[in-house]
């Protein structure tokens, strides 16, 4: 490289691409459950503009770069790019800003740096990834798609025809939003073609071939996630999937007999299969639809009131189901009670941030950060103690064993959490008649 030469931001950086392994790792042991579908969608011979959901802020990006160890550059809102020293932060981890239609028409023009950095990445065949719809929400559903991803296909096709340019739908669905060591599953769906695309749509004006593709991509977006339409009945929806969820993975894997299907998959069939027998529903029998759609309503608010997992509601026999959980619980308190105790700053730092959040769908990139940057450092803490109090075979055992404390304390409280969940679940009778009821109206 020249030493005249300007550095880009996807220019190779060995700090960078050391912590890109190191933030997988983290991120791969954040989750309890993964899943990579449609790897063969991502085309290996040009340019790609990776377009994902967006529900769970900074995880979004971070889940995104584990499907392998190269560098990809990321876009982000601008106004988060104010603090200096924040933004040289974001540059480092090789995210650009970019302004948002709420920002202001000045601002907005202020987008074509961005644009042609944006450019100039992909002529580089760095994998660009932009969240097409502009700003999260933690809902199993998608907002509008905005124009700045196409802004950029085109004028990428532009500059440089000759290479095959893609925009590459990627869905990534999460088992909760909110909770730590949680499940996603991310696919990779068919790619656009921006070049042949535009080819097969020349008698259409530029904007007119942005406002189909944008169409288009929203159509195969929706198809590699589980996506409830985001109106009035999206909490019925949810509901009424969750509820029927157990037996309709029951019946898709005897269907199918496939036993080493990944239970993320068979979740993920499972639920679309049910979207699917809803919206037949509501053509064949609107009346009936809408009677399902109210009971769905009503499960919702009483599980809400109680205090009721949707982990319960999505268990044939809950509290049967868990009870070795339970028990394996009970017989290693003696090592997890303390381990507990000793990732109680970490669990109180969290805690204090949240009541400052007022987004909520924050909280697992602060758990994430947390246990990245703090839990080591209260590792080597208590590492150096060990030491000062034991022989040093002692205390490596020691700090070895407390490594994991953040996880072994979640896995503690979450079991008697969904124990407790399971208890009140038992005892409602009025939600399991409604749920029974969900259920016999979609045999």
């Amino acid at each position: 490289m020249s030493k005249n030469r300007t550095k880009k931001i996807q220019d190779y950086n060995g700090t960078y691409s050391f912590l890109h392994r190191l933030v997988t790792f983290a991120v791969n042991r954040s989750y309890r459950k993964i899943l990579h579908v449609g790897k063969e969608n991502i085309p290996q011979d040009g340019a790609i503009i990776f377009a994902p959901n967006h529900t769970n802020t900074l995880m979004d990006a971070l889940v995104i770069l584990t499907y392998n160890h190269g560098p990809k550059v990321f876009v982000a809102r601008a106004d988060i790019f104010r603090n200096r020293k924040l933004a040289k932060i974001l540059t480092f981890m090789k995210i650009m800003p970019i302004m948002r239609q709420r920002d202001g028409i000045s601002a907005i023009k202020k987008n074509q740096e961005t644009i042609d950095k944006a450019v100039d990445v992909l002529k580089d065949k760095i994998p660009f990834c932009i969240f097409p719809e502009g700003t999260h929400q933690a809902k199993y559903s998608s907002l509008p798609l905005s124009k700045g991803i196409f802004k950029i296909a085109f004028q990428t096709h532009e500059q440089m025809p000759d290479v095959p340019l893609y925009i590459v739908p990627v869905g990534v669905r999460y088992g909760d939003f909110f909770r730590f060591r949680s499940t996603f599953r991310m696919e990779f769906g068919k790619p656009i073609n921006v070049g042949e695309f535009i080819a097969a749509n020349d008698q259409l004006t530029p904007q007119e071939q942005m406002n189909s593709m944008r169409n288009l991509l929203a159509e195969r977006l929706h198809a590699t996630i589980f996506h409830i339409p985001n109106d009035e009945d999206y909490d019925a929806t949810f509901e009424v999937c969750n509820a029927v969820e157990p037996y309709e993975m029951e019946a898709l894997l005897k269907d199918k007999g496939n036993k080493d299907l990944h239970s993320l998959e068979v979740q993920f069939q499972a639920n679309n299969q049910t979207l699917k027998r809803i919206e037949a529903l509501k053509q064949s029998d609107p009346k009936k639809a809408e009677k399902l759609l109210e009971l769905g309503k009503e499960a919702y608010k009483l599980r809400k009131k109680k205090g009721i997992d949707t982990e319960s509601a999505a268990v044939k026999k809950p509290l049967v189901s868990r009870l070795g959980r339970i028990l394996l619980t009970l017989v290693t308190l003696p090592y997890t009670l303390p381990v507990s105790v000793l990732a109680s700053p970490v669990v109180g730092i969290c805690q204090f941030i949240f009541t400052k959040l007022k987004d909520p769908a924050f909280r697992n990139s602060v758990r994430f950060v947390m246990n990245l940057v703090v839990w080591p450092l209260l590792v080597l803490i208590y590492g150096i103690i060990a030491c000062c109090l034991l022989p040093w075979q002692w205390a490596l055992a020691v700090t070895l064993l407390i490594m994991p404390a953040p996880k072994v304390a979640h896995e503690v409280w979450k079991t008697f959490r969904l124990a407790l969940s399971d208890i009140k679940l038992l005892k409602e009778k009025k939600l399991n008649k409604t749920y029974a009821k969900i259920r016999e109206m979609l045999k």
